[in-house]
C-alpha cells in the first residue's frame, strides 16, 4: 500500500522554471523529479570501503609518514 501526501513547499521561481524543464525533458512529473532528488539526498549513505594506505615519500633527507600526525607535526615544527 502506497500512501501519498500532499505539501505546499515554496520554491523560487528560477528552480520551478528548471524544475519544469528537467521534468520535461526527462518524461516525468515535477512531483515524481522532486520525490527521486528527495529520495537521493535523504537515502542512507553506502559504508565507505577502506582506503589503501597513504604513499610515504622521501625528500632532503626527512622522511615522514603523512598518516602519523604526531610525526607529521614534528617535522613540520622544527
Amino acid at each position: 500500500m502506497v500512501i501519498h501526501m500532499k505539501t505546499t513547499l515554496n520554491i523560487s521561481d528560477v528552480t520551478m522554471s528548471r524544475l519544469k524543464r528537467e521534468a520535461a525533458r526527462r518524461g516525468c512529473t515535477m512531483s515524481e523529479l522532486v520525490e527521486t532528488a528527495l529520495r537521493a539526498v535523504l537515502q542512507k549513505k553506502k559504508t565507505t570501503e577502506k582506503l589503501p594506505p597513504l604513499p610515504e615519500f622521501s625528500s632532503a633527507g626527512a622522511r615522514v609518514n603523512v598518516a602519523n600526525r604526531e610525526a607529521l607535526y614534528e617535522v613540520m615544527e622544527r
